[in-house]
């Protein structure tokens, strides 16, 4: 018998039985973000490499590069969200334009529980809106209930959205941020721990401070619209967390992670608002809001 050549390490089949489920998923996320006025785009895969270096700050390094026949430097997509605001600031559409988008991204990343370096995200975003008061709470409220509703449409009745400002934050060296971002997965001490390898392992406990317990009067609007116009429940649905940083560098204040304790209370998905990064194409400011759900892990959460 000959023995098929194996796939690279983080690639994989998907197997019919699990591509029914995924197709399953999908389209009951999609009938959600369609009730939200949300409509389909796709993207290339691959890219020129200088659209998606200098968006993601230490994380660049897992971006998949190469050079095709002609000398040009392309990259596998790392995410869809750069290659939205490219799509924005190439096609100008009408603002607000809401959108959503199925697709394959690429990290060079150890694979472990959930993540692979092959894997499909499913994101939604607003872009370019405010109220006329310049506020952007309404939209982070939009995108913050459709992604429960969309969670909730697929059973997941115990998830819940952390909610956090990167504002908190803007004072406090990266690589502090970074080591408090791994809270809930190694704990305080483990925190502790990879500050005592820096240079701020001094100023600890004033970190801890600011990380356990923040500022929640930041967000008494966002809490507000989303308990009055979308009836959500503080603490059931969505709760304030001043560890919350995610390390991508393109966020600008608004994030959220979505948790689920069916899934040990790792991330299922996440997002936030990035005001600055279509500007980085445009030459104009745009703000825009946006959620990624990561497919594989939402699927071993629904089918462990």
């Amino acid at each position: 018998m000959i023995k098929a050549p194996p796939t690279p390490k983080g690639f994989r089949d998907i197997k019919p039985e699990l591509a029914k489920k995924r197709r399953e998923v999908i389209e009951k996320i999609a009938s959600v973000l369609e009730e939200y006025g949300f409509d389909p785009i796709e993207t290339p895969t691959i890219e020129f490499a200088e659209t998606l270096k200098g968006k993601y700050g230490e994380e660049e390094k897992l971006i998949y590069e190469f050079m095709d026949r002609g000398g040009r430097k392309l990259a596998l997509r790392y995410d869809l969200t750069v290659p939205l605001a490219r799509y924005v600031a190439t096609y100008n559409p009408p603002l607000p334009f809401r959108r959503y988008q199925i697709g394959q991204v690429f990290r060079g990343e150890n694979p472990q529980k959930g993540r692979w370096r092959e894997f499909t995200q499913m994101d939604f975003d607003t872009v370019g809106l405010t109220d006329e008061k310049g506020s952007t709470w309404e939209e982070d409220a939009k995108i913050i209930t459709a992604a429960l509703k969309s969670v909730r449409n697929l059973g997941l009745k115990e998830a819940k959205m952390s909610i956090n400002d990167r504002r908190n934050f803007s004072d406090i060296p990266i690589e502090v941020i970074r080591a408090f971002d791994k809270l809930k997965k190694i704990g305080i001490e483990g925190v502790e721990a990879e500050i005592a390898k820096t240079e701020y392992s001094r100023k600890f406990e004033n970190y801890k401070y600011r990380f356990t317990v923040g500022k929640k009067a930041t967000f008494t609007s966002l809490f507000k619209i989303l308990k009055d116009k979308y009836e959500l429940k503080e603490c059931e649905d969505f709760f304030f967390d001043p560890s919350l940083a995610r390390g991508l560098n393109y966020y600008t204040s608004t994030i959220f992670e979505l948790y689920a304790p069916e899934y040990g209370n790792l991330s299922i998905g996440g997002g936030g608002r990035y005001d600055n990064l279509i500007g980085m194409f445009a030459k104009n400011d745009i703000p825009a809001v946006g959620f990624s759900f990561g497919l594989d892990r939402l699927l071993e959460t629904l089918y462990p």
